[in-house]
């Protein structure tokens, strides 16, 4: 890793939204430039109102915000307070913030921000892809300021909103599709390395024992999601993944993450595969009689080494 990426975090403020919020604006390689919001975990309100205290706990509250899409593209939203809590962020009461967010959309947010920047940007979208997908419509001259899209969404296997399809593109698949055929280089960090990150129980521990707020809040956030992964067959016993902070860590340090480039689609069709995102992993296709098609390719993570995202993670928070 050298020198400081300037970002933009695209967020659906949950609990793992905080912690990979709280990592951004911590670690030393990153440089957030803004952070827009979408309904998703939450309802929208709820969001931007997670998103300025989290950045409070961390003593960011310069980081512009803004609230974008209130809802999917096409279809009805559906919020994931069983997994979050009612307000997006495992009940703790957090103490509200004397912010308040830009008085712009988050689609101009996005774009001012893309355009003011010297040097081209990374977004890294850690909720469903509705305010990227308007933003390339409204304004496709910015593609060429976007570096990279590091997008926690997706699977190669197994989903979690439904057995074929993970959360962020299940809750706009349109969305997805847009953005993953819009010609950015995409880096697909899904459900395989996302449950494949994590921190053990005593770290949590030594998180919750800490001075500063910042690493409070995420022990905090974590022991919340203890209780949640105990019912998830993919998280072991003595561990609680990080969720969306691992694409965070994706974007800082990628050398962990065992990838490979290959056609991506979003289904779209309704029934029991809608949001399904289909990589193709095939090396010979000699069986495919259908007729040809171009199909967008994306960086998909196939595994990852959990144990330097646990370091860099804690490291942030606590100080190595």
């Amino acid at each position: 890793m050298s020198g400081t990426r300037p970002v933009i975090l695209d967020v659906d403020t949950g609990v793992d939204d905080a912690l990979a919020i709280l990592l951004a604006v911590r670690h030393p390689a990153l440089d957030v430039r803004a952070i827009t919001c979408t309904g998703g975990n939450a309802p929208l309100a709820q969001v931007v109102t997670n998103t300025l205290r989290v950045l409070d706990a961390a003593g960011a509250s310069a980081i512009p915000v803004a609230a974008g899409a209130h809802r999917p593209l096409l279809e009805a939203p559906q919020h994931a307070a069983a997994i979050h809590g009612s307000d997006g962020l495992a009940d703790l009461g957090l103490p509200g913030s004397a912010r308040t967010p830009e008085p712009v959309h988050a689609v101009e947010l996005l774009r001012r921000t893309l355009a003011a920047s010297e040097q081209p940007l990374t977004i890294i979208s850690l909720a469903p892809l509705t305010n990227i997908a308007l933003l390339l419509r409204m304004h496709p001259e910015v593609i060429d300021r976007i570096e990279r899209l590091v997008m926690m969404g997706g699977a190669v296997g197994t989903g979690n909103a439904t057995a074929a399809a993970e959360f962020n593109v299940w809750h706009d698949p349109e969305a997805a599709a847009i953005v993953l055929g819009a010609g950015l280089d995409v880096l697909m960090y899904g459900l395989e390395p996302f449950y494949r990150v994590g921190v053990s129980h005593g770290d949590v521990a030594r998180l919750c024992a800490a001075d500063d707020a910042a690493p409070r809040l995420a022990g905090a956030l974590l022991t919340h999601l203890i209780g949640i992964d105990a019912t998830e067959e993919r998280v072991a016993d003595d561990r609680v993944a990080i969720g969306d902070a691992g694409a965070v860590c994706a974007a800082i340090d990628p050398a962990p993450l065992v990838t490979r480039v290959a056609p991506v689609e979003v289904a779209l069709a309704p029934g029991a595969t809608r949001g399904q995102t289909i990589v193709d992993l095939r090396t010979m296709v000699g069986a495919d009689i259908a007729p040809a098609r171009t199909v967008p390719s994306a960086t998909a993570v196939l595994d990852v080494d959990p144990e330097p995202y646990r370091r860099l993670f804690l490291d942030a928070l606590l100080g190595p």
